[in-house]
């Protein structure tokens, strides 16, 4: 009975101490419900663009969710009838209403004072923009929950289990148990990250040489945690350390 007892009270206190505070919570949910309005309006964007296929309307892949070219669009194509003008319209001011309340949301969580100071130094790091700093803010809440990087990366679902036999080493793939938020941001930036950051782009390299570009892509992804961690940990701006 007393083990079980004592089974419980660690139970509890573990949870106690990386649950989020009520602010942070609050905050996360205004976040999670920015990326419903961005899947929203990318399925309506979609929309648009089935509508305008199964009319066999020829159009500008590139540019058809450009307001000018829109309006231009609905305007000039002989093939648009008003029946289906009438849907490619609502589906428009469906995408513009959704994008409007979108930067609304990311607005004033970038000008919260609970998060405006952590939110600048983690954006120091190369191709770590206000998404993905707000994602990591908001869904690790107290980094000191992490006891190792190791710890972090798992929890955001940026690595699988290793099986070796012999000189051969294969890899499971990522883990299911994960933080899906934080996964897709920083798999997002990762794809970016090269493009802004010389040393990822020459570390992407090197790793695209020993596999491929998802795991190329994946081993970005962890280095950009170690940086969150850094950051976060050391309460500094980013700064890259070289040799001399």
């Amino acid at each position: 009975m007393r083990a079980r007892f004592a089974t419980v009270c660690g139970a509890i206190f573990c949870r106690s101490a990386t649950w989020p505070s009520t602010a942070i919570r609050e905050r996360r949910r205004t976040l999670r419900y920015r990326n419903l309005l961005v899947r929203q309006m990318v399925q309506m964007k979609n929309k648009i663009g089935m509508l305008l296929m199964e009319a066999r309307v020829s159009h500008n892949k590139q540019g058809l969710h450009k307001a000018g070219y829109f309006r231009e669009l609905l305007a000039t194509n002989p093939d648009i009838d008003e029946g289906l003008g009438s849907l490619l319209r609502l589906c428009r001011e469906t995408v513009v209403r959704l994008q409007r309340t979108e930067t609304a949301l990311v607005r004033s969580l970038q000008r919260d004072p609970l998060l405006v100071e952590r939110m600048e130094r983690l954006m120091t790091i190369p191709a770590v923009g206000p998404i993905t700093a707000l994602t990591w803010a908001l869904e690790v809440g107290d980094v000191r929950r992490f006891s190792s990087i190791k710890k972090a990366i798992s929890y955001c679902g940026l690595c699988g289990a290793e099986k070796s036999s012999g000189n051969t080493i294969q890899r499971t793939p990522l883990s299911k148990q994960r933080n899906k938020h934080l996964q897709t941001t920083l798999i997002e930036s990762a794809k970016m990250a090269p493009r802004f950051s010389p040393d990822l782009a020459m570390f992407y390299d090197r790793e695209k040489q020993k596999g491929n570009a998802n795991r190329a892509t994946l081993a970005v992804a962890r280095k950009l945690v170690a940086y969150l961690m850094a950051v976060d940990r050391g309460q500094r701006n980013f700064q890259v350390l070289r040799d001399e």
